[in-house]
């Protein structure tokens, strides 16, 4: 299945990427996903308990599966001012 995964503020600038399409195995969780992101780009793997995941828009655990078409979004913890 095909996906895109968006990154976003200080994550974008540490992969050096702002998307990616990837292509996915059946059955594949956030966590599956997450881990091969931090295969990738290892720096991102410092920040595995304080990154945010989103699926179309809406906040997701790291147990939900991805389905064919999302976006899902990657970003560091959300900062007030």
């Amino acid at each position: 299945m095909k996906i895109t995964v968006l990154f976003f503020s200080q994550l974008r600038d540490l992969c050096g990427v702002e998307e990616l399409e990837l292509e996915l195995g059946e059955s594949t969780a956030i966590s599956d996903l997450l881990e091969s992101l931090y295969q990738r780009f290892e720096g991102l793997r410092k920040w595995d308990s304080r990154i945010l995941v989103a699926a179309d828009h809406e906040y997701v655990s790291r147990d939900a599966l991805v389905v064919p078409g999302q976006e899902i979004a990657i970003m560091p913890p959300v900062q007030g001012g």
